[in-house]
């Protein structure tokens, strides 16, 4: 169903003389990213290596699982010399740890995120069930798939932007959001860790009515694949996609330089148009207006409008017996 691609590229672009012989150099770099990324990645490899002006033999390999579980991992030993998550606070657990910078968000434009998206909903060929917008997954004829916000970046952008909207809806009325999100939470049949097994879970097991999950993953799979239909709601949440050089592990092997330059290239129009192919939303101007007809528009909600911050929203919701477990427990 999905298009399969290796999880690593490799071209050898120069070579070194040695007394011994002449031999290539060999730099390996190891993007650690969210669970959906691995085609976008793919794509974006082979374009950075043909257009990589340094010597040797430059092999990037991937790591794709959901992000929060990405983070422990580095944590834990994963020697990755770049992130590229879909949740700030994955990056900030690294920051806090010595593992990238503090000030990692002004080393790249936008905040350190090179495109953004958003959740959105995909349901079956003739969208039976009538769904199109947060209200209907609250029906009791309607079951719902997206992936565990404990463990995964994408779950957590769709249960707080289905918490921003009911804000919204319910003119702030904290007792009636908290109604809403218990139906809600009621309605998932199954919470798989990470954004690509609740995408399977949909598509492949034809389990649920609507897949809550990025806007590129619904377009990537409805456009790919026959059965399915794109749903955006009229509101949503901003997602983006942080990027960062994990400088503790870099700096030791000596990749610093090729992992800023790999972020980098997110960020040329060269790099803006793979991203957009895979249906994420960009920032380059140009690259905007020749895709403007494909995307929507959407009020997008903030986190920090909503919730104040990505931390405060973790202590809050997603913590140990925070509301998330609460409503879980009704």
């Amino acid at each position: 169903m999905f298009r399969s691609f290796a999880l690593a590229a490799t071209v050898t672009l120069g070579t070194l003389g040695t007394a011994g012989g002449v031999h290539a150099q060999e730099t390996e770099l190891l993007n650690v990213s969210y669970d959906i990324a691995r085609e976008l990645y793919a794509a974006i490899n082979p374009a950075f290596i043909e257009q990589w002006d340094g010597e040797g033999e430059l092999t990037i390999n991937q790591s794709h699982a959901g992000s929060s579980k990405q983070a422990r991992a580095i944590l834990q030993g994963l020697q990755a010399d770049l992130v590229t998550f879909n949740q700030v606070l994955d990056v900030e657990i690294l920051a806090d740890a010595g593992f990238v910078a503090e000030d990692w968000q002004q080393q790249f434009p936008n905040n350190a995120s090179p495109y953004y998206s958003l959740p959105a909903f995909m349901v079956r060929e003739g969208n039976p069930k009538d769904i199109d917008g947060w209200d209907d997954l609250v029906r009791e004829d309607v079951s719902v798939i997206f992936p565990n916000p404990k463990t995964s970046g994408n779950g957590r952008y769709t249960y707080l932007a289905a918490w921003a909207w009911a804000m919204e809806e319910f003119d702030g009325d904290e007792e009636r959001v908290r109604e809403y999100m218990a139906d809600l939470l009621g309605n998932v049949e199954v919470f798989d860790t990470g954004g690509r097994g609740a995408t399977t879970t949909f598509t492949e097991r034809n389990i649920g009515d609507v897949l809550v999950t990025f806007e590129a993953e619904v377009l990537n799979i409805a456009g790919q694949t026959e059965g399915y239909e794109t749903v955006v709601p009229d509101q949503s949440l901003l997602a983006e996609f942080p990027v960062a050089v994990v400088e503790r592990v870099a700096e030791s092997r000596g990749t610093e330089e090729v992992a800023r330059d790999y972020l980098n290239f997110l960020y040329t129009t060269e790099g803006q148009e793979i991203l957009a192919s895979f249906n994420n939303r960009v920032h380059d101007e140009a690259v905007v207006e020749a895709n403007a007809d494909r995307f929507p528009e959407v009020e997008l909600f903030t986190v920090e409008d909503k919730f104040g911050s990505w931390a405060e929203a973790q202590e809050t919701h997603f913590g140990s017996g925070g509301t998330l477990d609460q409503l879980l427990r009704q």
